[in-house]
């Protein structure tokens, strides 16, 4: 050390530099077995890697989500498909100026490589649901995997599944009050959608909305 220089006799220094040459030898000797004791890898067994050696690492691969297609003409696409019946076309019909009674959905339901499109035809006065489609992409066409027209109907995307509604009326049930529905959830299985699960739900009737009778005075 620079601070040390000149202090004390000749002797004191020199026995002081063999010291530290010494000291110098041993911590190189024992940096030395200790990289040789790394099971005969050659290569450090703990501390962090180089950045170089990082960098160089290939990336893992990762599956590609699908594609969101570009906005698609839902109503050209119904008007064009020989199996939507005639009666839904019929329905379709703009309700103002050009605005048609479509519910448009994109979301994967088949595996493709592009999203999968759900309409929904409704009617412009009450937005009855009164025919829902699934359309899939193959050989960059639309091709019609999946149709519900028993009205009401309506379809939804949920976590990769296909969920109909079909909602349901006892006799007397006015269009906007239907007794209950029925709730189907479809998976795309072997090239088609399969049914999984069916659930019912009744309606309660809200309080009140049958003419309560005038007590007698």
């Amino acid at each position: 050390m620079r601070g040390l220089t000149g202090a004390g006799p000749t002797w004191v220094r020199t026995t002081a530099r063999a010291a530290t040459t010494v000291t110098a030898v041993l911590a190189a000797v024992v940096l030395f077995v200790a990289g040789c004791g790394t099971g005969g890898t050659g290569a450090r067994d703990e501390g962090p890697a180089h950045a170089d050696s990082v960098a160089s690492a290939p990336a893992a691969a990762s599956a590609e989500p699908s594609r969101t297609p570009d906005r698609v003409d839902a109503v050209r696409l119904i008007k064009a498909d020989p199996e939507v019946s005639t009666a839904v076309k019929r329905v379709l019909q703009p309700c103002v100026a050009d605005q048609y009674p479509v519910d448009v959905s994109y979301g994967n339901l088949t595996q493709g490589a592009v999203d999968d499109v759900v309409v929904n035809v409704l009617t412009c006065g009450d937005a009855v649901g009164v025919g829902t489609y699934v359309y899939r992409e193959q050989g960059g066409a639309y091709v019609n995997v999946f149709s519900a027209e028993e009205p009401p109907v309506y379809a939804e995307i949920d976590r990769g599944e296909l969920v109909v509604t079909k909602q349901v009326y006892d006799r007397g049930d006015p269009v906007s009050s239907p007794s209950g529905e029925n709730v189907i959830t479809y998976r795309w299985d072997s090239g088609r959608f399969a049914e999984k699960y069916r659930t019912h739900n009744d309606y309660g009737r809200v309080a009140g909305t049958e003419p309560t009778p005038v007590p007698e005075s």
